[in-house]
Order: C-alpha cells, then sequence, then structure tokens
C-alpha cells in the first residue's frame, strides 16, 4: 500500500488499513507539516516521489485535494507510472471513477471511497472511521474490492452513482463545512455578549438540536423563523447589523431557508408568514441584498 498526498486524510486511512493487515511501504508529502504527519501516523515509511509510491505498491491512496487530482492522475499516466493491475484509490468527495480514466487506459483499477468525516491529521481520525459512510462508485466488477476495503478500514459503503458524485459531495459541504461557520460565529456574538464560555453554552442546545434533525427532519424546527415572531426577527437583524455586520447576511439567507421549509411543512402559519417575509426583505433591501420586489 501506498499514499500519494500525505494531508490529514491519507495517513490516517492508511494507517486504518494497515491494523487490517496491509503493509504501507511508501508515502509522499512536500510541506513540513505533511513530513511531519506521515512521521507520526506511519513511522518507518519512507517518503518518496509520488512515481516511486506507485513503483512500491499494489494499492495505491490518491489523498490530493479536488482541484489537484486530474492533473495528477494525467501525469502519472503520461509518465508510465501507473501498472496494469494495480488498485488505485482516490478519497475525492467530488469525483467518481472517471477522472482516473488515464490510469484506467493504462490497465489500472479504478476505485472512488470517499470518507464522510472531517479529518484533524492525528491518530484520532482513526477511531472516528468506526462506522463512518463512506461515498462508494466502483465499476460493476470492483464492487466487492471496494466494500472490503470500506470496511476494512471501519466504514459502511454507501454507493453513489458517478453521475451523482457532485451533488453528493454539495451536500456534505452544504451540512458539514457551513455547519462549522454557523458555531464559529454564534461562540464569536455569545462572547460579545458577555458569555464566558460560549462552546459550554452551546454543546448542549445543538446537540440535541443536530440530533432531533436527524431523527425528525423538518419536524424539528423551532424558534422565531418556524414560528412566525417577526419582531424578534426584526430585532435579531438589528441587532446582528450594530455588533456584527459581517453576519447579517448570513442569517437572512438561513432564515428565509428555514421560513420557506417551515411554511412548506406546515410549521408556519401563513398568516404569520407575511410578516416575517417582509422583515426578511426589508433586512436584505438593508444588507444590499434583495429587496421585496424579488420575491
Amino acid at each position: 500500500m501506498g499514499v500519494v498526498g500525505a494531508g490529514r486524510v491519507g495517513p490516517a486511512l492508511a494507517a486504518a488499513l494497515q491494523l487490517a493487515g496491509h503493509r504501507p511501504v511508501a508515502a509522499s508529502g512536500v510541506s513540513d507539516t505533511s513530513v511531519r504527519r506521515a512521521a507520526a501516523m506511519l513511522p518507518d515509511v519512507p517518503l518518496v516521489p509520488p512515481a516511486e509510491v506507485l513503483e512500491r505498491a499494489d494499492l495505491v491512496l490518491l489523498t490530493v485535494p479536488d482541484d489537484a487530482l486530474p492533473g495528477l492522475v494525467d501525469g502519472l499516466a503520461e509518465t508510465g507510472a501507473v501498472r496494469p493491475g494495480q488498485l488505485l484509490v482516490h478519497t475525492s468527495g467530488r469525483y467518481g471513477t472517471k477522472v482516473l480514466e488515464p490510469a484506467l487506459r493504462a490497465g489500472a483499477l479504478p476505485l472512488a471511497l470517499h470518507p464522510a468525516m472531517t479529518f484533524t491529521g492525528t491518530a484520532v481520525d482513526v477511531q472516528r472511521l468506526a462506522g463512518c459512510s463512506f461515498g462508494v462508485t466502483a465499476p460493476e466488477e470492483l464492487r466487492l474490492a471496494a466494500e472490503a476495503l470500506v470496511i476494512e478500514m471501519g466504514g459502511e459503503p454507501e454507493w453513489i452513482s458517478e453521475e451523482s458524485r457532485p451533488l453528493y459531495h454539495a451536500a456534505l459541504a452544504l451540512g458539514a463545512n457551513h455547519l462549522v461557520t454557523l458555531v464559529a460565529e454564534s461562540m464569536d456574538l455569545l462572547r460579545d455578549a458577555g458569555v464566558a464560555a460560549p462552546d459550554r453554552m452551546l454543546g448542549p442546545l445543538l446537540g440535541a438540536a443536530l440530533d432531533n434533525a436527524l431523527r425528525s427532519g423538518d419536524a424539528a424546527l423551532t424558534g422565531p423563523v418556524a414560528r412566525g415572531d417577526a419582531g424578534t426577527v426584526a430585532a435579531h437583524v438589528a441587532e446582528l447589523r450594530k455588533h456584527a455586520p459581517q453576519t447579517v447576511a448570513g442569517y437572512l439567507a438561513m432564515a428565509r431557508a428555514t421560513a420557506d421549509r417551515a411554511l412548506a411543512h406546515g410549521l408556519l402559519k401563513p398568516e404569520l408568514a407575511e410578516d416575517l417575509l417582509g422583515v426578511l426583505a426589508n433586512g436584505a433591501g438593508g444588507a444590499g441584498g434583495a429587496g421585496e420586489g424579488d420575491r
């Protein structure tokens, strides 16, 4: 087994596969951080150029950023680094196996295995893989191989078609990446309001909200938008504009999305929605966004 790209993901997956009996023989990494991470999580595994990783390994993990993956695959194929029968596994959420087409023409066996997990670049990531869903795209004849690798890492395979990969990845980014932004902004505002330990205050609240949302979907919606409390929302917008104007656009966008979902699921009463949507439209106009006429 070899790893091309010693970022946060590659060493963790390689370490998990090592626990399952695979033998890491080479890795590549350029930055000082990557070198240190590889040394910590894959001790005694030599760091070599990407082409040499492919020369040494039968199973190669390509764990580079999404935008770098096509160029990497093209380069490895053009230089003859890819060997027939070699398993090439990329971990990009955006791509299926089509991005590996140049390597496929050289005889490689393509797999797309994307762990639906955030990574820290430390050993804790290996433990977090237990029960983690992997978005898997593979040729029919390689389904069993893909399943086996995911299960060996402690994960659960979830099959994603080639054409659905961009939508699948957008959905994960919408939930996970934007969640971090929302929580960080909420903690900043709580500090400004004088809360000494915003993480301690938010932990139980957000944990319950996430659990309720996963269990009940839109039925878990609560708060002033879902209730149609237009006056409260107007007060929120005024306070945010005064103390944290950079958060107004995000608040309005999420409030509008929440209102639309609450209306569609019968949680927000139509007679209360008109005033609420008016507040959101006026707030957007004041923030430099769409005015009421764009509703």
